[in-house]
Protein backbone atom coordinates (compact mmCIF):
# COMPACT_ATOMS: atom_id res chain seq x y z
CA UNK A 1 0.00 0.00 0.00
CA UNK A 2 1.74 3.23 -1.12
CA UNK A 3 0.04 5.12 1.70
CA UNK A 4 2.42 3.44 4.14
CA UNK A 5 5.16 5.65 2.68
CA UNK A 6 3.54 8.53 4.57
CA UNK A 7 4.79 6.92 7.79
CA UNK A 8 8.41 7.03 6.67
CA UNK A 9 9.31 10.69 7.42
CA UNK A 10 7.98 10.46 10.99
CA UNK A 11 9.78 7.16 11.54
CA UNK A 12 13.13 8.50 10.32
CA UNK A 13 12.78 11.74 12.29
CA UNK A 14 11.97 9.81 15.47
CA UNK A 15 14.88 7.41 15.04
CA UNK A 16 17.32 10.23 14.22
CA UNK A 17 16.25 12.14 17.34
CA UNK A 18 16.70 9.09 19.55
CA UNK A 19 20.09 8.23 18.06
CA UNK A 20 21.21 11.82 18.52
CA UNK A 21 20.42 11.52 22.20
CA UNK A 22 22.27 8.21 22.45
CA UNK A 23 25.36 9.61 20.74
CA UNK A 24 25.46 12.41 23.30
CA UNK A 25 25.69 9.96 26.22
CA UNK A 26 27.68 7.07 24.76
CA UNK A 27 30.32 6.52 22.08
CA UNK A 28 29.73 3.77 19.52
CA UNK A 29 32.31 2.01 17.37
CA UNK A 30 29.80 0.43 14.99
CA UNK A 31 26.23 1.04 13.87
CA UNK A 32 24.80 -2.17 12.43
CA UNK A 33 21.90 -1.45 10.09
CA UNK A 34 19.49 -4.25 9.19
CA UNK A 35 17.29 -3.61 6.14
CA UNK A 36 19.37 -0.64 4.84
CA UNK A 37 16.33 0.79 3.07
CA UNK A 38 15.34 2.98 4.84
CA UNK A 39 17.44 2.46 8.00
CA UNK A 40 20.67 3.13 6.10
CA UNK A 41 19.74 6.81 5.98
CA UNK A 42 20.36 6.98 9.72
CA UNK A 43 23.74 5.34 9.27
CA UNK A 44 24.69 7.85 6.59
CA UNK A 45 23.98 10.71 8.99
CA UNK A 46 26.27 9.14 11.57
CA UNK A 47 29.08 8.61 9.06
CA UNK A 48 28.79 12.15 7.74
CA UNK A 49 29.27 13.45 11.28
CA UNK A 50 32.50 11.48 11.66
CA UNK A 51 30.72 8.86 13.71
CA UNK A 52 31.04 5.08 14.00
CA UNK A 53 31.60 2.52 11.29
CA UNK A 54 28.53 1.42 9.35
CA UNK A 55 27.69 -2.27 8.82
CA UNK A 56 24.76 -2.98 6.47
CA UNK A 57 22.88 -6.29 6.28
CA UNK A 58 20.57 -6.89 3.30
CA UNK A 59 17.77 -9.46 3.49
CA UNK A 60 16.33 -9.61 -0.03
CA UNK A 61 13.03 -7.75 0.05
CA UNK A 62 15.00 -4.51 0.24
CA UNK A 63 16.63 -5.43 -3.09
CA UNK A 64 13.24 -6.18 -4.61
CA UNK A 65 12.28 -2.67 -3.53
CA UNK A 66 15.27 -1.34 -5.48
CA UNK A 67 14.18 -3.23 -8.59
CA UNK A 68 10.69 -1.81 -8.26
CA UNK A 69 11.74 1.80 -7.58
CA UNK A 70 14.81 2.57 -9.67
CA UNK A 71 15.13 6.07 -8.21
CA UNK A 72 16.33 4.44 -4.97
CA UNK A 73 19.51 3.11 -6.61
CA UNK A 74 21.64 6.23 -5.90
CA UNK A 75 20.65 5.98 -2.24
CA UNK A 76 21.56 2.29 -2.03
CA UNK A 77 24.88 3.01 -3.71
CA UNK A 78 25.66 5.68 -1.12
CA UNK A 79 24.74 3.37 1.77
CA UNK A 80 26.90 0.56 0.41
CA UNK A 81 29.82 2.91 -0.32
CA UNK A 82 29.64 4.31 3.21
CA UNK A 83 29.58 0.85 4.81
CA UNK A 84 32.78 -0.60 6.20
CA UNK A 85 31.17 -4.04 5.82
CA UNK A 86 28.26 -5.16 3.63
CA UNK A 87 26.48 -8.42 4.46
CA UNK A 88 23.81 -10.54 2.75
CA UNK A 89 21.82 -13.28 4.48
CA UNK A 90 22.03 -15.77 1.58
CA UNK A 91 23.96 -16.54 -1.58
CA UNK A 92 20.97 -15.37 -3.61
CA UNK A 93 20.81 -12.02 -1.83
CA UNK A 94 24.58 -11.65 -2.25
CA UNK A 95 24.34 -12.19 -6.01
CA UNK A 96 21.48 -9.71 -6.33
CA UNK A 97 23.30 -7.12 -4.26
CA UNK A 98 26.51 -7.49 -6.24
CA UNK A 99 24.59 -7.14 -9.52
CA UNK A 100 22.96 -3.92 -8.30
CA UNK A 101 25.91 -2.29 -6.56
CA UNK A 102 29.09 -3.95 -7.85
CA UNK A 103 30.07 -4.79 -4.26
CA UNK A 104 30.55 -8.42 -3.27
CA UNK A 105 29.12 -8.79 0.25
CA UNK A 106 29.90 -11.26 2.99
CA UNK A 107 27.27 -13.95 3.47
CA UNK A 108 26.14 -14.33 7.07
CA UNK A 109 22.73 -15.99 7.39
CA UNK A 110 20.08 -15.11 9.89
CA UNK A 111 20.38 -17.37 12.92
CA UNK A 112 18.02 -19.76 14.63
CA UNK A 113 18.05 -22.00 17.68
CA UNK A 114 18.93 -25.33 16.05
CA UNK A 115 18.45 -27.41 19.20
CA UNK A 116 16.53 -30.51 18.08
CA UNK A 117 13.01 -30.84 19.43
CA UNK A 118 12.62 -33.92 21.59
CA UNK A 119 10.19 -36.63 20.62
CA UNK A 120 9.83 -39.15 17.82
CA UNK A 121 9.51 -37.68 14.32
CA UNK A 122 6.13 -38.03 12.64
CA UNK A 123 7.39 -39.17 9.27
CA UNK A 124 5.14 -40.46 6.47
CA UNK A 125 3.46 -43.64 7.61
CA UNK A 126 2.30 -46.71 5.74
CA UNK A 127 0.04 -46.34 2.69
CA UNK A 128 -3.54 -45.53 3.67
CA UNK A 129 -2.71 -43.75 6.93
CA UNK A 130 -3.61 -40.08 7.30
CA UNK A 131 -0.84 -37.80 6.01
CA UNK A 132 -0.52 -34.20 7.22
CA UNK A 133 1.28 -31.64 5.07
CA UNK A 134 2.21 -28.34 6.70
CA UNK A 135 3.22 -24.89 5.43
CA UNK A 136 3.91 -21.83 7.60
CA UNK A 137 4.22 -18.17 6.60
CA UNK A 138 2.39 -14.95 5.92
CA UNK A 139 -0.39 -15.22 3.37
CA UNK A 140 1.35 -13.07 0.76
CA UNK A 141 1.99 -13.59 -2.93
CA UNK A 142 5.64 -14.66 -2.78
CA UNK A 143 4.83 -17.62 -0.53
CA UNK A 144 3.15 -19.34 -3.49
CA UNK A 145 0.22 -20.85 -1.61
CA UNK A 146 -2.09 -21.01 -4.66
CA UNK A 147 0.47 -23.34 -6.26
CA UNK A 148 0.41 -25.59 -3.18
CA UNK A 149 -3.40 -25.65 -3.08
CA UNK A 150 -3.51 -26.53 -6.79
CA UNK A 151 -1.01 -29.33 -6.12
CA UNK A 152 -3.30 -30.64 -3.36
CA UNK A 153 -6.19 -30.65 -5.82
CA UNK A 154 -4.19 -32.91 -8.13
CA UNK A 155 -3.31 -35.21 -5.23
CA UNK A 156 -6.93 -35.25 -4.03
CA UNK A 157 -8.03 -36.55 -7.42
CA UNK A 158 -5.89 -39.66 -6.82
CA UNK A 159 -6.16 -40.28 -3.09
CA UNK A 160 -8.03 -39.18 0.03
CA UNK A 161 -5.39 -39.58 2.75
CA UNK A 162 -3.62 -36.20 2.46
CA UNK A 163 -4.57 -33.04 4.37
CA UNK A 164 -2.89 -29.62 4.15
CA UNK A 165 -2.65 -27.13 7.02
CA UNK A 166 -1.42 -23.59 6.33
CA UNK A 167 -0.44 -21.47 9.34
CA UNK A 168 -0.34 -17.70 8.89
CA UNK A 169 -2.43 -14.65 8.14
CA UNK A 170 -2.26 -12.00 5.45
CA UNK A 171 -3.80 -10.16 2.54
CA UNK A 172 -4.02 -13.23 0.29
CA UNK A 173 -6.48 -15.05 2.54
CA UNK A 174 -9.66 -14.15 0.57
CA UNK A 175 -8.00 -15.32 -2.67
CA UNK A 176 -6.92 -18.59 -1.06
CA UNK A 177 -10.37 -19.20 0.45
CA UNK A 178 -11.94 -18.67 -2.96
CA UNK A 179 -9.49 -21.08 -4.58
CA UNK A 180 -10.16 -23.76 -1.95
CA UNK A 181 -13.89 -23.43 -2.62
CA UNK A 182 -13.41 -23.45 -6.38
CA UNK A 183 -11.33 -26.63 -6.26
CA UNK A 184 -13.74 -28.26 -3.77
CA UNK A 185 -11.03 -28.78 -1.19
CA UNK A 186 -13.01 -27.87 1.92
CA UNK A 187 -12.04 -30.45 4.52
CA UNK A 188 -8.80 -31.17 2.69
CA UNK A 189 -7.09 -27.77 3.12
CA UNK A 190 -7.33 -25.74 6.33
CA UNK A 191 -6.20 -22.13 6.74
CA UNK A 192 -5.37 -22.01 10.45
CA UNK A 193 -4.56 -18.30 10.54
CA UNK A 194 -2.28 -16.91 13.23
CA UNK A 195 -1.76 -19.43 16.04
CA UNK A 196 -0.08 -19.50 19.44
CA UNK A 197 3.49 -20.69 19.86
CA UNK A 198 2.19 -23.84 21.49
CA UNK A 199 -0.12 -24.60 18.57
CA UNK A 200 2.62 -23.87 16.06
CA UNK A 201 4.91 -26.32 17.87
CA UNK A 202 2.09 -28.90 17.76
CA UNK A 203 1.68 -28.40 14.01
CA UNK A 204 5.39 -28.93 13.40
CA UNK A 205 5.47 -31.97 15.68
CA UNK A 206 2.49 -33.73 14.14
CA UNK A 207 2.96 -33.04 10.43
CA UNK A 208 4.45 -35.64 8.10
CA UNK A 209 5.96 -33.23 5.61
CA UNK A 210 6.79 -29.53 5.44
CA UNK A 211 6.40 -27.55 2.19
CA UNK A 212 7.50 -24.02 1.23
CA UNK A 213 6.10 -23.38 -2.30
CA UNK A 214 7.73 -19.96 -2.80
CA UNK A 215 7.59 -18.03 -6.07
CA UNK A 216 8.88 -14.72 -7.41
CA UNK A 217 6.00 -12.29 -6.98
CA UNK A 218 4.92 -9.53 -9.37
CA UNK A 219 7.15 -7.04 -7.57
CA UNK A 220 10.22 -9.27 -8.05
CA UNK A 221 10.33 -10.35 -4.40
CA UNK A 222 10.97 -13.92 -3.25
CA UNK A 223 12.31 -15.82 -0.26
CA UNK A 224 15.59 -14.35 0.93
CA UNK A 225 16.33 -17.53 2.88
CA UNK A 226 13.33 -19.51 4.16
CA UNK A 227 13.76 -19.83 7.94
CA UNK A 228 10.62 -21.96 8.37
CA UNK A 229 12.48 -24.79 6.64
CA UNK A 230 15.00 -24.77 9.47
CA UNK A 231 12.17 -24.81 12.01
CA UNK A 232 10.78 -27.92 10.35
CA UNK A 233 14.20 -29.58 10.30
CA UNK A 234 14.50 -29.03 14.06
CA UNK A 235 11.46 -31.29 14.35
CA UNK A 236 13.12 -33.91 12.09
CA UNK A 237 10.64 -33.29 9.27
CA UNK A 238 11.42 -33.85 5.59
CA UNK A 239 11.24 -30.56 3.70
CA UNK A 240 10.15 -29.76 0.17
CA UNK A 241 10.52 -26.31 -1.38
CA UNK A 242 10.83 -24.30 -4.56
CA UNK A 243 14.23 -23.81 -6.14
CA UNK A 244 14.14 -20.05 -5.84
CA UNK A 245 15.77 -17.24 -3.87
CA UNK A 246 17.88 -18.22 -0.89
CA UNK A 247 16.13 -21.56 -0.34
CA UNK A 248 18.97 -23.63 -1.94
CA UNK A 249 21.26 -22.38 0.86
CA UNK A 250 19.16 -24.59 3.16
CA UNK A 251 17.87 -27.34 0.87
CA UNK A 252 20.16 -29.24 -1.47
CA UNK A 253 18.00 -31.28 -3.82
CA UNK A 254 18.00 -35.02 -3.04
CA UNK A 255 20.45 -34.43 -0.15
CA UNK A 256 18.76 -32.32 2.54
CA UNK A 257 15.30 -32.16 1.01
CA UNK A 258 13.61 -31.91 -2.35
CA UNK A 259 13.47 -28.87 -4.65
CA UNK A 260 10.95 -28.26 -7.44
CA UNK A 261 10.59 -25.47 -10.01
CA UNK A 262 8.63 -22.50 -8.63
CA UNK A 263 5.05 -22.10 -9.78
CA UNK A 264 4.66 -25.72 -10.97
CA UNK A 265 1.71 -27.45 -9.21
CA UNK A 266 2.26 -30.75 -11.05
CA UNK A 267 5.94 -31.02 -10.04
CA UNK A 268 5.01 -30.07 -6.48
CA UNK A 269 2.27 -32.70 -6.32
CA UNK A 270 4.61 -35.40 -7.62
CA UNK A 271 7.28 -34.48 -5.05
CA UNK A 272 4.76 -34.44 -2.17
CA UNK A 273 3.50 -37.91 -3.06
CA UNK A 274 7.04 -39.18 -3.53
CA UNK A 275 7.95 -38.26 0.04
CA UNK A 276 4.68 -39.45 1.51
CA UNK A 277 4.99 -42.81 -0.21
CA UNK A 278 8.66 -43.39 0.62
CA UNK A 279 9.21 -43.17 4.41
CA UNK A 280 12.83 -44.28 4.09
CA UNK A 281 13.61 -41.42 1.70
CA UNK A 282 11.73 -38.95 3.90
CA UNK A 283 13.68 -40.08 6.98
CA UNK A 284 17.04 -39.89 5.20
CA UNK A 285 16.39 -36.38 3.86
CA UNK A 286 15.13 -35.12 7.24
CA UNK A 287 18.13 -36.55 9.07
CA UNK A 288 20.62 -35.19 6.57
CA UNK A 289 18.83 -31.83 6.34
CA UNK A 290 19.21 -31.27 10.06
CA UNK A 291 22.83 -32.47 10.10
CA UNK A 292 24.07 -30.15 7.34
CA UNK A 293 22.24 -27.08 8.68
CA UNK A 294 22.72 -27.60 12.43
CA UNK A 295 25.92 -25.57 12.71
CA UNK A 296 25.59 -23.37 9.63
CA UNK A 297 22.55 -21.51 10.98
CA UNK A 298 23.09 -21.86 14.75
CA UNK A 299 23.15 -18.53 16.58
CA UNK A 300 26.62 -19.30 17.93
CA UNK A 301 28.03 -19.37 14.39
CA UNK A 302 26.18 -16.21 13.39
CA UNK A 303 27.30 -14.32 16.49
CA UNK A 304 30.94 -15.33 15.96
CA UNK A 305 30.77 -14.16 12.35
CA UNK A 306 29.32 -10.77 13.32
CA UNK A 307 31.84 -10.28 16.12
CA UNK A 308 34.64 -10.83 13.63
CA UNK A 309 33.09 -8.19 11.35
CA UNK A 310 32.97 -5.73 14.27
CA UNK A 311 36.60 -6.45 15.16
CA UNK A 312 37.63 -5.80 11.57
CA UNK A 313 35.77 -2.50 11.66
CA UNK A 314 37.71 -1.38 14.72
CA UNK A 315 40.97 -2.21 12.95
CA UNK A 316 40.03 0.06 10.05
CA UNK A 317 41.30 3.61 10.55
Amino acid sequence: NPLYLLLLPGYLFNRHSREGGNRGSQRYDVIHVHWPLPQGLLGLVGRRAGGPHLVSTFYGADLALLNRFGWLHPLSQRIVAASTAVIAISSYTARELEAQTGIRPLVIPYGIDMTPVAGPPSLPGPPGSQQMVLSVGRLIERKGYPVLIQALAQIAARRDDVHLNIVGEGQERPRLEALIEELELAGRVTLLGRVSDEELAHQYATCNLFVLPAIVDRGGDTEGLGMVLLEALRYSKPVLASQVGGIPDIVEDEVSGLLVPPGDPKALAVAIERLLDDPALAHRLAERGYAVNRERFAWEQVVDAYLEVYRRCRRVR
